[in-house]
């Protein structure tokens, strides 16, 4: 979900950090496919050092002060092949990063900011035991002793805005792909393991021009994905699309595609999950993205797509976008142009039935080592 390019580390070769929706791909010399293995928790909440990439991905809306937000914070660990064996406590073995935005509905505009540091001396940490990541004054945090219950706290304090939320499961996870194993492009070592926390209940606070506000009880609903991988992109792959919507009545839809440089699909899947029921997980010829509007960012030249057909074998759907100006520029930080935002899900006939978030990437310029 994600794209991602951390400045790099003196005497290592730039490459591509897989972000967002999960979209991994392979490149010489690229590990073998990672096994099939049940997903552990709390231990697996927590972060997997020994992989090459990992993120904790969170989207919602809400309101609040009578207004319609969105939201976007997401964590991100990239582990430093080349600076492994070193042996200094300053070498930079693991970096952390991490990007949060707020879209403004009724104001039509979208605030964001980032950041990015070396693991270690207090600064920037990511536990291994369960999601607990700092980084500089940006936490990420869970709790939650009950079976299948958790509290995400989420803190963030950027230069314009302010975020101190909270998102309680209101459903089981969500594991995707097969049992958590997630395929992301046609060879075997393409994949990740992935699961999604749909349908998490919103509380908290929002902060903006120096006002606090709370958020409206029962208004609010955002989504979690947390992946790690091996893999980097495909080589044909410049970019993806991916939606991730929670349902009016419960459900949870995902859906994505990898694009190849001529629009092509180069992988798609996704899953579908209603109420009470197991995920149907959707195969990778059977989910297909049509553009529909599209609109052109003033700040990159980049023309986007933020209106979509999605095909899946849980129906039919339109994904359309509350604001078009929702494109990120995270060059402070890892130096990709992307747009992730707030968008609503309608069926057939055209009545919305679900939001979440569209990331689109590899429009402004493609996602390369």
């Amino acid at each position: 979900m994600h794209p991602a390019l951390p400045p790099t580390p003196p005497g290592l070769r730039r490459r591509t950090l897989a972000l967002g929706l999960g979209a991994w791909g392979l490149w010489p010399g690229a590990a073998p496919g990672l096994p099939a293995r049940r997903l552990q928790f709390p231990r697996d909440h927590g972060s997997h050092p020994e992989l090459r990439t990992e993120w904790w991905y969170i989207t919602g809306h809400a309101e609040a002060a009578g207004r319609r937000w969105g939201f976007q914070v997401t964590f991100f660990r990239s582990r430093v092949e080349a600076a492994q064996g070193l042996q200094s406590a300053f070498a930079a073995k693991q970096l952390l990063f991490a990007h949060a935005a707020l879209t403004d509905v009724q104001g039509r505009r979208l605030l964001h900011d980032q950041r990015i540091a070396r693991a270690g001396f207090g600064v920037a940490q990511a536990s291994e035991l369960d999601t607990r990541i700092r980084l500089h004054d940006w936490t990420l945090e869970r709790s939650g002793d009950a079976p299948g219950h958790s509290r995400y706290a989420a803190r963030i304090e950027g230069a314009a805005f302010g975020l101190d939320l909270h998102f309680d499961t209101t459903q089981p996870v969500l594991p995707q792909g097969q049992e958590g194993l997630s395929r992301k492009g046609p060879e075997a070592a393409q994949a990740s393991y992935y699961y999604s926390q749909p349908q998490l209940a919103v509380g908290g606070h929002l902060a903006l021009e120096g006002r606090r506000m709370a958020v409206t009880a029962g208004t609010g609903r955002a989504w979690l994905d947390h992946e790690w991988s091996e893999a980097l992109m495909h080589p044909e792959a410049v970019g993806w699309d991916w939606i991730g919507m929670n349902l009016e009545g419960g459900g949870a839809l995902t859906a994505f595609r990898l694009r190849r440089a001529d629009g092509s699909a180069l992988w798609a899947g996704g899953s579908y999950r209603a109420p009470g029921a197991a995920a149907q997980v959707f195969g990778a010829d059977t989910v297909v993205f049509t553009a529909g509007r599209t609109w052109t960012s003033p700040h990159s030249g980049a023309r986007y797509p933020v209106q979509w057909r999605v095909q899946t074998p849980a129906g039919t759907f339109e994904v359309r976008a509350l604001l078009d100006g929702q494109e990120l520029d995270s060059s402070g930080s890892t130096g990709a142009i992307y747009w992730e935002g707030l968008s609503d899900l309608l069926d057939a006939t055209g009545q919305t039935v679900g939001r979440g978030y569209l990331e689109m990437t590899g429009y402004a310029k493609p996602l390369r080592l």
